[in-house]
């Protein structure tokens, strides 16, 4: 491609992001290929390497974003309930980025900008835990926050793949979670 669109887009790495985002919604991340990627964008099949250097450099970009966003999501939430209904709720909103982000074969583990947004969203989920009273965690915080974890990545990723389309029906997804979690989390009478 010749014409000045190929190298002047106005926001080449955002419509990079946004059509990988798209193909994964749709086919899965495997599907990806920067030069399918630089003819969704309308630009030359070198472009995006420029961006992302490479698939995987795309994919850690992608992983990345996710982390962001699911550590604001996370950080709205006033208790490690919410915290559960937030992260239930993350997956459904952004699933490529869900999809990507738990698959760390995808991404460079070492990148700077993945480790830091990895850090944020693991500070909001230990916020939750911690803010457990004692009887509720046992003595073992760490062990709390795989519990919960386990639940609310469980709960997300039966919802993604359809596996919890009789369970769930036409109710929203968030307050069946709600419903799941008080089962399993009932807080101790005094």
């Amino acid at each position: 491609m010749t014409s000045e669109r190929a190298y002047h887009h106005g926001d080449l790495r955002r419509a990079v992001l946004t059509a990988a985002l798209d193909v994964i919604r749709t086919e899965g991340p495997d599907a990806l290929s920067l030069r399918d990627l630089a003819r969704r964008a309308g630009v030359s099949h070198a472009a995006p390497a420029h961006h992302f250097k490479d698939r995987t450099g795309l994919l850690t970009a992608i992983a990345a974003e996710g982390y962001a966003l699911f550590a604001a999501e996370l950080a709205e939430a006033p208790d490690l309930r919410e915290r559960g209904v937030r992260y239930v709720r993350f997956a459904a909103e952004h699933p490529a980025h869900f999809h990507v982000m738990f698959r760390p074969e995808l991404h460079r583990a070492d990148d700077p900008e993945l480790l830091a947004a990895k850090d944020r969203a693991s500070a909001e989920l230990r916020a939750g835990v911690t803010g457990l009273p004692a009887t509720g965690r046992g003595d073992d915080d760490r062990l709390a926050g795989v519990a919960a974890w386990s639940l609310a990545h469980g709960f997300a990723t039966l919802l993604l793949s359809g596996n919890l389309d009789g369970a769930v029906g036409t109710r929203d997804p968030e307050a069946v979670f709600r419903s799941v979690a008080e089962l399993l989390f009932v807080p101790e009478s005094s």
